[in-house]
C-alpha cells in the first residue's frame, strides 16, 4: 500500500484505521498514527476539522459509513455514546473490529458490545487516561484501558499502543470504562483536597509556588503509603491491621481542620462529606479501625 504525505510517497504495510471524531483527542490520535506510518480514514461531523489531516496524508470520508467501510480497525472518539450509534446508524459493520475510546459508563459499554455482536462486529471499549499533551509521548505515560475479548485487543495491539499505552482490563466490556471512571473520580477528589488547601494559604504570606511543591510531594507520599494499605485491607476483611493513625485519632484530628477553615474564611463543604462519613463510622464502634470502612458506608457488598 502505498501513502502520500505532503508531495512524497513511501509504502507501509501497517494495517489502515478508521477514526471516527476529530475532536481534540481524536486529532491527536490521528496525527500519532499517521506520524507512525498507518493508513487512515478520516470522519468528523464537521469536515473543516478534518482538513489539516488531510494535509498530513489521511484520507477524509464524507460519511461515518464511508469511513467505517475502509477499514477493519474503526476506533470511534466522539462526544458521548449516543453519538456513537448515531454515527454508525446504516453503517456496515459485519466483520469490523469496533473500538471505542468514547468517555461513558460501564453500562453503556456493555450495552454497545451487544449492539456490535448484534451487527457483526467485534468490540472493545477504551477509557483514556491522558490529556491530548500526552499522546505520541511515551515519557508521559498516557494510557488507555481496553476491555472486552482479549484475542481482539491482541490482534490490534500494536496499533493501539502508538497513540499511548495500552492495558487490556479484562473481558468484560464495562470494565474500561469502570476502572477510568474510578480514576477519575479520585482525581476529583484528589483536587477537592488540593483546592481546600490553597484556600487556606492564599492569603497568607506563604509563596503559592513553594507551597506547591509541599503539597504535590505530600499527597505523592501519602497516595504512595496509604493506597496500597486500603487495597490491603480491603482484602483481608481486617481494617486494623498495620494501623498507625486509628479512626478515633482521624475524627478529633478533623475538628481542627474545620476549625483552622471557619479561622480563615474559608468553606468546609469540600471536606465535611468525608470527614461526616468518618465521624458515623467511628459512632458505629470502630475505633481502631483506619478510613478503610467508609466505604462500607458508601458502597453495600454484593451477595
Amino acid at each position: 500500500m502505498t501513502k502520500t504525505t505532503a508531495g512524497t510517497s513511501a509504502t507501509t504495510t501497517e494495517p489502515r484505521i478508521a477514526l471516527l471524531g476529530l475532536g481534540a483527542m481524536g486529532t491527536a490520535f490521528a496525527r500519532a498514527w499517521l506520524a507512525a506510518g498507518y493508513p487512515l480514514t478520516v470522519w468528523n461531523r464537521t469536515p473543516s476539522r478534518a482538513e489539516p489531516l488531510a494535509a498530513e496524508g489521511a484520507e477524509v470520508a464524507a460519511t461515518a459509513a464511508e469511513a467505517a467501510a475502509s477499514a477493519r480497525l474503526v476506533v470511534t472518539c466522539l462526544l458521548d455514546d449516543a453519538s456513537v450509534g448515531e454515527a454508525l446508524e446504516g453503517a456496515d459493520l459485519s466483520g469490523k473490529d469496533l473500538v471505542d475510546v468514547t468517555t461513558g459508563t460501564p453500562a453503556q459499554a456493555r450495552a454497545r458490545a451487544e449492539w456490535a455482536r448484534e451487527r457483526g462486529a467485534r468490540f472493545l471499549s477504551g477509557g483514556i487516561m491522558a490529556i491530548p499533551p500526552m499522546v505520541g509521548v511515551p515519557e508521559a505515560g498516557g494510557y488507555v484501558f481496553y476491555s472486552g475479548p482479549a484475542g481482539v485487543f491482541e490482534e490490534h495491539r500494536a496499533a493501539l499502543e502508538v497513540p499511548v499505552g495500552a492495558r487490556h482490563a479484562g473481558e468484560d466490556a464495562g470494565l474500561a470504562s469502570l476502572q477510568d471512571v474510578a480514576l477519575l473520580s479520585a482525581m476529583n477528589g484528589m483536587f477537592a483536597g488540593v483546592a481546600h488547601a490553597f484556600a487556606l494559604v492564599r492569603h497568607e504570606d506563604v509563596s503559592l509556588r513553594e507551597f506547591a511543591v509541599l503539597l504535590s510531594d505530600w499527597l505523592a507520599s501519602m497516595a504512595h503509603a496509604g493506597v496500597p494499605a486500603m487495597a490491603g485491607h480491603l482484602e483481608s476483611g481486617d481494617y486494623t491491621e498495620g494501623v498507625v493513625s486509628n479512626l478515633a485519632m482521624q475524627v478529633e484530628g478533623n475538628a481542627t481542620l474545620l476549625r483552622t477553615a471557619e479561622e480563615q474564611g474559608v468553606s468546609t463543604e469540600l471536606l465535611t462529606p468525608y470527614t461526616d462519613l468518618m465521624a458515623r463510622r467511628l459512632a458505629d464502634g470502630h475505633r481502631e479501625e483506619d478510613g478503610t470502612g467508609v466505604i462500607d458506608l458508601l458502597a453495600v457488598p454484593r451477595r
